[in-house]
């Protein structure tokens, strides 16, 4: 625990009170998560009051199991919220997934809607790639939909000249030090090998 979040099984809590739901599976424990809310948090009304975000998750790894080292592990109280923590990421992943095309299913066929998929985990993949490798700041952490409002969507051209190729991003675009930027980054990058 952390001066900032406490973590508490409170199974108990809910199978023996007024209005305990003692019928739940007997392996079934729920864990509650308090922590200060961070600047511009949406909060109920209960957390305003409070000052505290609460996050409670249920599992199914038991309480006991048979000696060693994994028992240690499973039991503790940090592991388990860890572990549901971690699970955020994979919802992300979802929901960027689903902003790059993955709802947008263009045909009853399967082949088509194969590729389309092919085309969205490319896309999505090739976006994290770029937000790693290339973006800093807020735009590392932004959202599919603001990468490409802000990077993608800028009016440019490909240009010749002096037997090289350049880039001409227009000037008056906000975030054009921010595409620039990123170009850098990725042209410094060694090569594979």
């Amino acid at each position: 625990m952390t001066p900032a979040a406490q973590i508490a099984d409170i199974t108990d809590l809910i199978r023996t009170g007024p209005h305990g739901l003692k019928d739940w599976p007997a392996d079934l424990r729920v864990i509650a998560r308090r922590e200060r809310a961070h600047p511009g948090a949406q909060l109920s009304l209960f957390e305003q009051h409070a000052g505290w975000r609460f996050h409670l998750f249920a599992t199914n790894i038991p309480r006991s199991l048979p000696s060693g080292h994994a028992n240690r592990v499973l039991n503790n109280l940090a592991y388990l919220d860890a572990l549901d923590r971690s699970h955020a990421r994979v919802e992300d992943r979802i929901r960027c997934a689903k902003s790059m095309g993955l709802t947008r299913l263009p045909s009853h066929g399967f082949d088509r809607n194969k590729a389309w998929m092919t085309a969205s985990a490319l896309a999505q993949t090739l976006l994290a790639w770029l937000a790693q490798l290339g973006l800093d700041g807020e735009l590392a952490k932004a959202e599919p939909d603001t990468i490409r409002h802000r990077l993608l969507h800028v009016a440019a051209k490909l240009v010749r000249g002096a037997r090289r190729r350049r880039l001409e991003i227009d000037q008056t675009w906000p975030w054009t030090t921010d595409l620039v930027r990123a170009i850098h980054r990725i042209q410094v990058l060694p090569a594979p090998g």
